[in-house]
């Protein structure tokens, strides 16, 4: 990654120019840069942030010039300006700092979805969040909890143990000296989780299949560890009956009147205190590369964010 000047992109129909005052650091800028997802090079990386509207284009109605907006989905964010769709931005509500409004668009977004829409949850279903101490499983966590839902996560380390906890998590397994599989059966009595959100991939994927109860379901959005192996659909029918989506954001905010419940939800569940969005570190725009090493090394704990 090299940073460079580059022109100040003009806002054409439909679109408005955002200065960028934070952008969030995601796997899935991790997946372009090492070409898992295929983009065109030179490619600006980046799939949300937030800042002020400068410019906007013909035929724009849902921001205007001076609004504070966050967004999702579209690439380009490391970077000083963005030239964006307008009904993807989202106008941030007083009581919501800018830098939080960034980091919790895409992660709170992609909470939003795999606990309302990919497998609703609803009191007394069980479940296992992969990775519970990163920026989207810790929301994961506490929205499951909003559901009433019993909520496992797994874990590495004590420190993010502690965060798991404070955001609502009822068991926390230490996947590097324990088996997590066991340990599901174990705290569900043999029966197994309802669903497992994996956005850690091969390292948790095959194994994960025998932590779920018969017709239970894994959602796997993530592949941090690396791409999850192909399996043989029959595997499903032996162990349960099993169901398997592999879903994205866009597919579920594909359209202004989801990506405003989803949207507008997290971040009025922020405002009044219902969610928090921890913000583990920022980096200047030009330590890019840093916050990408930081984030593959499972070096941080919730949000990271570039600061132009």
């Amino acid at each position: 990654m090299e940073l460079v000047e580059a022109p100040i992109p003009t806002p054409g129909p439909g679109q408005a120019q955002v200065k960028i005052e934070a952008a969030g650091v995601n796997f899935i800028d991790v997946y372009f840069r090492i070409g898992l997802y295929k983009a065109d090079l030179p490619v600006t990386l980046g799939q949300e942030a937030a800042g002020t509207v400068t410019a906007i284009g013909e035929g724009v109605t849902e921001v205007a010039v001076g609004d504070r907006v966050a967004y999702a989905m579209t690439r380009g964010s490391y970077a000083e300006y963005a030239v964006v769709p307008s009904w993807q931005l989202i106008k941030i509500p007083d009581h919501v700092d800018t830098r939080t409004a960034a980091a919790a668009m895409l992660q709170g977004m992609t909470a939003h979805y795999l606990t309302h829409s990919a497998f609703p949850l609803k009191a007394g279903d069980t479940t296992l969040v992969h990775a519970a101490a990163g920026g989207a499983g810790r929301l994961i966590v506490q929205m499951a909890k909003m559901l009433g839902a019993r909520v496992f996560g797994t874990v590495s380390t004590e420190e993010k143990a502690a965060l798991t906890k404070a955001a609502g998590c009822d068991e926390v397994i230490f996947y590097t000296r324990q088996d997590f599989v066991a340990e599901v059966k174990r705290l569900t009595n043999g029966r197994g989780v309802d669903v497992i959100y994996d956005s850690v991939g091969q390292a948790t994927f095959p194994k994960g299949l025998d932590g779920l109860r018969p017709r239970g379901m894994m959602v796997l959005f993530g592949q941090s560890s690396g791409a999850a192996p192909p399996i043989d659909p029959l595997l499903l029918n032996q162990k349960g009956s099993l169901f398997l989506t592999r879903p994205t954001l866009a597919h579920y905010c594909a359209n202004r009147e989801d990506l405003l419940w989803r949207a507008c939800d997290v971040l009025q569940w922020i405002a009044s205190g219902k969610l928090e969005v921890r913000i583990d570190r920022t980096y200047p725009l030009s330590e890019a590369a840093q916050a990408h090493r930081d984030l593959e090394g499972r070096r941080t704990a919730g949000k990271i964010l570039l600061i132009p």
